[in-house]
């Protein structure tokens, strides 16, 4: 009987994949247990459109990460922090400060887990920071601590 498995199978097969299986094994263990259906045409035509459209968000994300980068390539961004003597600051700049000065002052939007700093930010000056928009897509910025 073939199949379209629906989730992983562990020995069997991946989650989107057709295959021909024995007919009990898909009757009494895949089937029932919801892992995979019956490649009808009508589920075909299902899994084509399903695999289309991953690829159309996949395509989508990854030009937006390319205009993203546009963006912010050799761009600076200015962050204000306050300190005390010997121009330290109180606390550091962290990459959530930085994902924050991103969207204010160049408008992009990006989780503070893909920027990841060269040092630790905890004197005024100019740092690099790099920015991880989508796999293989990354930008570097520099980020200008001053005092506000």
């Amino acid at each position: 009987m073939k199949v379209i498995y629906l989730q992983d199978v562990k020995g069997s097969g991946k989650k989107g994949e057709v295959k021909n299986v024995a007919d009990g094994y898909a009757r009494n263990m895949l089937l029932p247990k919801g892992l995979a259906v019956e490649a009808t045409p009508e589920n075909m035509t299902k899994l084509e459109g399903q695999k289309s459209s991953a690829q159309f968000k996949f395509d989508t994300e990854k030009k937006a990460a390319e205009e993203a980068a546009a963006k912010i390539k050799g761009k600076k961004l200015v962050i204000k922090a306050k300190a005390g003597s010997n121009d330290r600051l109180f606390g550091s700049v962290t990459a959530a400060h930085v994902a924050d000065a991103l969207e204010a002052q160049l408008g992009v939007k990006t989780d503070k887990k893909k920027i990841s700093l060269s040092t630790d930010i905890k004197n005024f000056g100019t740092y690099k920071a790099v920015i991880k928009l989508f796999t293989g897509i990354s930008a570097e910025v520099d980020v200008e601590v001053t005092e506000g």
